[in-house]
């Protein structure tokens, strides 16, 4: 029996969601209709911008789910701490009928976002909501943080291609699929990984590895029997032995590969000092009429690494980037989070908004029903604010930094404004047409290229102006206020 299940089941969840579940049934309870919004609080890598990624995947998730008979059998054989079934026959039966019934709002792909703003906004039955938080958070968290380091490599490599080559050190098999769509929205060209190239149309690259070198005698017999195979896919690795003399053997493979009609396409280095071996291997490429091979560098590579070779002058042309990016090395999760911030009994009363308060004002969740809305003046990005939808923006407004009260901003009223969420669900019907995965790594693209320079560095980044609608602002903060006891 296969142990691999489908990620439409929604077992594919944390127990206590399935708790919850069953107490709001039993309690009345699961029926009010709720807002939960999904947003995270830190810039991932200390950097200054995200990437949002993983909505499209999402939505494939969403459009299948469901409980099916084993799923239910599973189910109830789980146990409480007494021994006895932790699940009611009833609840069970209630699971076997479950049909998405929310409406779901999302930041598309490839936007650039920043730390509360909402990515994900769900409303629907309470206990339908709560049940969507495990795998929305799985699903955004995971590809928006590889998107985001994506884009911070190539950033690195000015321009210059970077191919995804991790799956190999990826965190199991959907990690590594997941981790390659989402780094190509955020601007790889290509991926070592042949089934994403199937399953999402990214393009796929690869040659041979040390083995293909050590299975011959030698290196020229290895490079040349690899050239009449794969005449039209030569890029030689030519670090198995020594560097430099394996780029001349690389060379003299080259010269018969030009007198069969083909071209070398290049050369791989994946060890030792890549800036000097790559200057020295672009001189001896060039100095024997091959100027168009590119000279691929492999090796751990990180935007670090990346921007530090571009200081010493490396002659690089194309950069194979792995572990460091589809793991997320120096930062393994965004930390997004999803809260309950609105409820009613029926769609006729009053939203009552709720927030849940902390010790660290950074935890302190803002209550409503948010929308962000984007301004630009003459193309140029001023800031976002974070409102609620029935607030009044149509003649600008205030923003107030959500950690400090001092730090305000007025958004001039002839501000250019775009609202970011965008309906995706609606009682559960699908109304969004998800774009080609290409058009997301455009927008990724597009985004980033219209952000400051200031907040596109690696070391201290500016911050961009992000803050809650004033009213919004005074609204958590009297509710702040209320729940402790009026300041007492």
């Amino acid at each position: 029996m296969s142990t691999m299940l489908p990620l439409s089941s929604l077992l594919l969840t944390d127990l206590y969601q399935l708790t919850m579940a069953q107490a709001y049934w039993k309690s009345g309870r699961g029926e009010r209709e709720a807002v939960f919004q999904m947003f995270f609080r830190r810039h991932p890598f200390d950097g200054g911008f995200t990437i949002a990624c993983g909505l499209h995947s999402l939505i494939d998730i969403l459009t299948q789910a469901t409980f099916d008979d084993s799923d239910l059998a599973y189910l109830a054989t789980l146990a409480g701490h007494d021994g006895r079934p932790l699940f009611e026959t009833a609840f069970l039966d209630t699971l076997r009928d479950f049909r998405l019934a929310c409406d779901l709002d999302a930041i598309p792909e490839g936007t650039v976002v920043f730390p509360f703003e909402p990515l994900v906004r769900v409303t629907g039955p309470l206990a339908q909501a709560q049940l969507l938080e495990t795998i929305i958070l799985n699903v955004i968290n995971f590809q928006t943080l590889i998107a985001t380091k994506a884009a911070r490599i190539c950033l690195a490599a000015q321009g210059e291609p970077v191919i995804e080559f991790g799956l190999r050190r990826a965190q199991g098999p959907d990690g590594g699929l997941s981790a390659s769509r989402a780094a190509y929205v955020g601007g790889c060209v290509g991926t070592s990984n042949v089934l994403a190239g199937k399953a999402y149309g990214i393009p796929v690259r690869g040659t041979h590895a040390h083995s293909w070198v050590m299975s011959f005698d030698n290196e020229r017999e290895a490079f040349q029997a690899y050239a009449a195979a794969m005449p039209n896919n030569c890029v030689f690795l030519v670090d198995t032995y020594d560097t430099l003399e394996g780029v001349r053997q690389a060379i003299e493979v080259g010269r018969w590969l030009r007198e069969q009609g083909h071209e070398l396409s290049g050369i791989r280095l994946d060890s030792g000092d890549l800036a000097y071996l790559s200057i020295e291997a672009r001189k001896l490429l060039d100095a024997a009429g091959f100027p168009d091979a590119v000279i691929v560098a492999s090796n751990d590579l990180d935007e670090t690494i990346i921007n530090s070779l571009k200081q010493q002058g490396a002659c690089i042309g194309m950069w194979g980037v792995g572990t460091k990016l589809v793991t997320g090395y120096d930062q393994p999760t965004l930390g997004g989070v999803y809260k309950l911030t609105a409820l009613r009994d029926r769609a006729a009363e009053d939203w009552r908004y709720c927030i849940k308060l902390s010790e660290q004002a950074i935890k302190i969740s803002t209550p409503g029903i948010l929308q962000v809305r984007r301004f630009s003046v003459d193309g140029e990005l001023i800031g976002d604010a974070i409102y609620d939808v029935h607030s009044n923006l149509d003649e600008g407004c205030v923003i107030v930094d959500p950690l400090d009260p001092t730090r305000r901003k007025r958004i001039p009223r002839e501000a250019a404004r775009e609202d970011l969420l965008v309906p995706i669900f609606r009682r559960g019907a699908l109304v969004y047409e998800p774009p080609p995965l290409a058009a997301a790594r455009h927008r990724a693209q597009s985004a980033v290229a219209r952000l400051s320079p200031g907040l596109k560095r690696f070391v201290n980044p500016h911050i961009y102006p992000v803050g809650l609608e004033e009213s919004l602002y005074d609204l958590k903060t009297r509710l702040i206020l209320q729940a402790r006891g009026g300041g007492r």
